[in-house]
Order: C-alpha cells, then structure tokens, then sequence
C-alpha cells in the first residue's frame, strides 16, 4: 500500500511541474507580445535622440515644440498712433521683427520711427538710432516725447560700418529698438573712397542682402525690433503698372514682416497757416496679421502725432463720443464743434482724454476676445 502512494505522489508531482510549464509558456508570450516595439515608437525614440544630441550641442532652446515655447504669443511696441496700431492688428509693432518704413519726401517716416522709441522708453527700454543721414534733430525728438539724454546714437561714415554696428547692437540682448535712418544712405565703402562717376551696380543691394541675412537669426533671439527707414525711386521706362521702387534691393522686401507705406494726403490749415499733415499709412506686408489695412492720423508740425486726434476718431467710430451732425458730445456733454475744436478741447481735458482712452481699450479688448 505504501509503495502504491508513493508511486501516486511523483506521478502527481510531475503533472503539476507540467501544468507549470504549460501555463508559464502562454505568459511568456504574452510578455514578449507587449514588449514588441511598434515603428511609431522606435520613430519616436529616434525622433528623442536627435532632439537630445541636438540640445547638447547648441544648447537648451534650440530646438523646441511650438506648444512649449514661452513666446507664442507674439509681444508688441505701440507705434504712439492708435488708428495704426489697430490697423497693425496686433496692437503695435511685433518684437524679434525687421520693420521697413518707406514713402515719398515729408511724409512722417522718421517721425513714426522716433515716436516708436519714444514709446519703448515709456516702457522702459533702450532705444538706438543709426543716423546714416547725418540728420537727426535733438529738439525735435525731445518734442515727440524721446528722452534725448538715454537715446543711444550713431552717426557712421560707411554703410559696412552702420550695419556693423546696428548688428553688435541686436546681439548684445540689451537694446529694445534700433532705427537705420535710412537704407538710401548707407553708402558701400568702395563707393565712397571711389570717384564721382564710378559705376558700382548692385554693390549696396548686395551689402543690404548680406547684413539682413546676419540679422534675422540675432533680432528674432534677442526680442529686438529693427526699423529700416527707406526711401523711393522712380523706374525708368516703366509705361504700365507702379513706377515706384524702394532703395537697397529686393532683400528688404522679404525679410521685412511688417512694411508700412506712409503718404501725405492732407495738410492741415488753421487760420490760414499751415499747421501739419494728415498722413495715411497702408501696412503692405504683415506676416502677424491680415495685410492691406490703412490708418489714418494727424502729425503736427514741431509735435508729431495727434494722439488726441487718433483718439477722438476711433472714439467716434464706436460711438463713445457721439457726433450729431457737426457737434461731438461725450456723456451729454458737447466738446466742440467740429473735429478740431473737438480734438482741443480733448487735449485741454486730460482727464476726459483718459477716461475715453480707457473705454476705448476695454471696447477694443472685448472685441479680441
């Protein structure tokens, strides 16, 4: 009896090792079956490799996801013009940008451009001019609202020499705007040292292609804006189409995301006299928001931009301020008769230029939302 339990026993013990086997086998492959690496995951590892390697050798930022950038929004400087910076549809111009300013003789280019670092000062930035033109007015400055005294100039001999300087500038992270004034004038050496009457063709297109090449990397790291300050040309021969032309070549044109065509339509008259113009800006090219809106604005002799003027149209149009026929009113209040005793009595009132301002803005910000 006791050897047939025996027998019994190993005979039960060797089917449960058995029973072991066969259930360990279905695990086993049940395993290797989740370990099987699919090509989207090894593209993925791959894909994490080369970001590493890439982090490592240029360092962290270099290359990222759109999503975890901390700069997706795009940070803007307002222009000191209202009408524009809605025009502009972002509320001013973008930082880490190429801007290009051009239009006919006096029609405002610099004055904007100045009214800009006016506006980066009231922010508490660092504005720079390279006054290629040799051209620049302290007392004019000082009067559109720019603190001549922490206003970084440059007046250089050669155009090597501004683009050379404007690009130490950008690079060094700590200047928020810098202003070429302008490309017509940033004359290549050879140029210069040669004789008059030396045909030089495409040496200053090449020069304007070569700096903007360096540029665009450095400004778009650094958060600087760059304002070019251009001038224009007629075409010779040109029977059909737009005769006019922009100096330095075609590469402004491409690296520039926002360019603004600046034109005199009006001039302002007050008993008489001359007082200053009325200017429409059209934004040509906008790589930030939809192109081709207009703006229009005051700039007064010796003051600049009519803020108050910019103000009370836009007010109008959204009917903060009421016109009824030639009267403007704000909260039952008549404020003048006519646009420009209106815009006086505005600029006499800062207060009420304040509150309209501020209902204007709030107005401005539901409508972005």
């Amino acid at each position: 009896m006791a050897v047939v339990t025996k027998e019994k026993a190993t005979v039960e013990k060797n089917s449960d090792r058995n029973s072991e086997k066969n259930t360990e086998k279905p695990a086993k492959a049940s395993a290797d079956k989740k370990e099987a690496v699919t090509p989207t995951q090894e593209r993925l590892k791959a894909l994490g490799m080369a970001l590493d390697s890439i982090k490592k050798q240029y360092g962290d930022g270099s290359i990222m996801k759109l999503g975890d950038s901390r700069h997706t929004s795009v940070e803007v400087v307002p222009t000191g013009a209202l009408s524009l910076d809605l025009a502009l549809g972002i509320g001013g111009l973008p930082r880490g940008r190429i801007i290009e300013i051009y239009g006919p003789e006096s029609s405002g280019k610099t004055t904007l451009a100045q009214h800009v670092a006016a506006e980066v000062q009231k922010l508490g930035g660092i504005a720079a001019i390279v006054d290629a033109e040799h051209a620049m007015d302290p007392d004019y400055a000082r009067a559109l609202g720019v603190n001549v005294d922490e206003l970084l100039i440059s007046q250089p001999d050669t155009g090597e020499q501004a683009l050379e300087i404007t690009e130490q500038l950008v690079r060094s992270g700590a200047v928020d705007v810098v202003i070429v004034d302008s490309v017509a004038a940033l004359v290549p050496k050879a140029e210069i040292e040669g004789e008059m009457g030396d045909s030089l063709p495409g040496l200053q297109a090449r020069l304007m292609s070569q700096a903007l090449r360096k540029l665009t990397a450095v400004v778009a790291k650094t958060h600087t804006i760059v304002i070019f300050i251009n001038q224009l040309r007629q075409k010779i021969g040109v029977m059909y189409g737009n005769p006019e032309t922009t100096t330095g070549g075609n590469a402004l044109k491409f690296y520039a995301s926002v360019r603004l065509d600046i034109r005199k339509i009006e001039t302002l008259k007050k008993d008489g006299s001359e007082i200053g113009n009325r200017v429409k800006v059209k934004v040509v090219k906008n790589k930030v928001a939809p192109p081709f809106r207009t703006a229009e604005f005051d700039i007064i002799y010796g003051r600049g931009i009519n803020s108050a003027g910019c103000l009370l149209d836009i007010a109008s149009e959204m009917e903060i301020v009421k016109k009824s026929g030639t009267w403007f009113s704000y909260k039952e209040e008549r404020i003048g008769q006519g646009r420009d005793q209106a815009r006086t009595f505005l600029e006499a009132n800062p207060e009420m230029l304040k509150e309209i301002e501020g209902r204007v803005k709030a107005e401005l910000s539901k409508k972005d939302k």
